[in-house]
């Protein structure tokens, strides 16, 4: 596979599906690509699955059971496996893994390139992973993954709330995890990294800054200090106390109050201005962090300067 771009119509073609499901893809590891997109198939076409042979793992997050699934490999049948709810299991697509399709199914994929799993262990100045623990037939109990799926399927499913910012962080920690839980790539000591310079967290804070609505990628701004994604953004995470999507999140309420301080801006006008999707977004994200809902601060914060006056 030339681009991960093409990992959604490669899966809808894999799976026989009618429409390609959509993509989020991130760019996060030395400029390699990964990424993930959910497949649901109610009323599938029956048959043998396509092929996605390609030197890269499949990781599949199970969101529906799948019973008496027959499994084959390098083009003949393998083995047959109930497959549950949660589990994940992992591919090694240079095998030609497919299945037989005769149920319905609903699951997350991961596309992950080996290319992606050297850069990493190249940066924890590790010896390359060799193969992953691939047990073909076979699902993991894993939590990790679990957080990590749901996280992204929230911004499967509301793509507009997403910032590059969050994807690229969320598919970092979950190339870290699958190099650490299946690869045996030993985690990086944290003490060993310290925090960015005061004028890379000041240049770093402005280019954040300048851009609310969150396109720019962490490859991008790592890239203007030479530092790799998993460096920058374990630095600023030390500098500031925040990974950089919150810290985003924490400055888009920031001007979002800075806003509300005009009586005649609408919500909905102050939520694109500071850089959410829409209202809704805005609402909820502002009630997270502060505690209250925009309007009901702004009730507050106005009430309080026309008494103070």
């Amino acid at each position: 596979m030339a681009q991960a771009s093409t990992f959604g119509r490669r899966v809808g073609h894999y799976l026989h599906l009618k429409d390609a499901p959509s993509s989020l893809i991130t760019r996060s590891l030395r400029g390699v690509d990964l990424a993930v997109t959910e497949t649901k198939a109610d009323n599938p076409v029956p048959g043998l699955s396509g092929s996605l042979a390609d030197n890269a793992y499949l990781v599949s997050l199970k969101l529906q059971d799948y019973p008496d699934c027959e499994l084959w490999a390098h083009g003949k049948c393998v083995t047959k496996a109930d497959v549950r709810t949660g589990t994940t299991w992992l591919y090694d697509l240079r095998t030609d893994p497919r299945y037989v399709i005769d149920k319905p199914s609903h699951s997350l994929h991961f596309y992950l390139p080996r290319s992606a799993l050297d850069g990493i262990a190249e940066e924890a100045r590790a010896p390359r992973i060799g193969d992953l623990a691939c047990q073909f037939g076979s699902g993991h109990e894993d939590g990790v993954m679990r957080h990590i799926g749901g996280s992204l399927l929230e911004a499967l499913r509301r793509p507009a709330e997403a910032n590059q910012l969050f994807i690229d962080h969320m598919m970092l920690a979950f190339t870290a995890h699958i190099a650490q839980a299946y690869g045996g790539l030993q985690r990086i000591a944290e003490s060993a990294r310290g925090g960015l310079a005061s004028w890379q967290v000041k240049r770093a804070c402005e280019k954040l800054d300048s851009d609310l609505g969150g396109t720019l990628s962490l490859q991008h701004i790592a890239a203007e200090f030479g530092l790799s994604v998993s460096h920058f953004s374990r630095a600023f995470r030390i500098s500031t106390g925040l990974p950089p999507h919150q810290w985003l999140l924490r400055q888009r309420v920031k001007a979002a109050k800075q806003l509300m301080s005009v009586r005649d801006l609408p919500l909905a006008e102050i939520a694109i201005s500071a850089g959410f999707a829409n209202q809704s977004h805005f609402t909820k994200v502002f009630s997270a962090l502060v505690g209250v809902s925009p309007a009901a601060w702004r009730r507050e914060a106005l009430g309080n300067r026309d008494g103070d006056t």
